[in-house]
Formats: structure tokens, C-alpha cells, sequence
């Protein structure tokens, strides 16, 4: 039997993948002021949440941007993450290792508007 080579489909996606993360990297850089991020899963429930959490953000804080999935969001996630300019993060809220029930995944507005404040503050 002859030998196998190396599957050349699965080198090229690594590839694309880390010259994905460096050009979000790049274009991170570039930050004037902090961003929020809602990152969530593409299920019908974690939209509708993540849709009124933005909201809510947008309405106390308007001169904020919100940022909603601005790369592919990681299977059953629900985080919401303050992007600083200066290149650091901290997270607002995270839902990953939350539930059963799904429900406790997904915060109330008010409590990430809360954390958002302080730090802001």
C-alpha cells in the first residue's frame, strides 16, 4: 500500500485561520475608544437575548459602540466583553460555564449595564 500524505485541505484552513486572528488583531490597533462585544451562538434564544442586552447598552451608554458576533461566535457562548483602547479586555459577563437551565446563561441588562459602569468609572 502506498504511503499517505499530509491532507493539504487541513494545513490550508490553519493558515487562514491564524491570518484571520492577525488581521483582527490589526484592526484592533487602531481602537480610538472602548468597543462592547456580545459574542453569542447563532441559536433563535441567544439572538433574542443578545438583541435586547444590546439595547439596553445602547440606550445607557449611546456613545458606545456594540459590537454583536464580529467573528464567528463559539458554539453555546453568551460573553459580553468591554474592549478598551488600549488593547486590553474585561469581561462584562460570561454565560459559558453557566445552566442548566439555559436560562442562567443569559444576563439581565441591568447587571452588565451595572458592571459596564464601573468600569467605565
Amino acid at each position: 500500500m502506498a504511503p499517505r500524505g499530509r491532507k493539504r485541505k487541513a494545513e490550508a484552513a490553519m493558515v487562514a485561520a491564524a491570518e484571520k486572528r492577525e488581521k483582527l488583531a490589526d484592526s484592533g490597533e487602531g481602537m480610538e475608544e472602548a468597543t462592547v462585544v456580545i459574542e453569542h451562538c447563532t441559536s433563535r434564544v441567544y439572538g433574542r437575548n443578545a438583541a435586547a442586552l444590546s439595547q439596553a447598552l445602547r440606550l445607557e451608554v449611546p456613545e458606545l459602540p456594540v459590537k454583536v458576533n464580529p467573528t464567528k461566535p463559539r458554539r453555546g457562548s453568551f460573553e459580553v466583553t468591554l474592549l478598551r483602547p488600549d488593547g486590553s479586555s474585561a469581561e462584562l459577563w460570561t454565560g459559558i460555564k453557566k445552566g442548566p437551565p439555559r436560562k442562567l446563561k443569559f444576563p439581565e441588562p441591568q447587571e452588565v449595564v451595572e458592571e459596564l459602569k464601573k468600569y467605565l468609572s
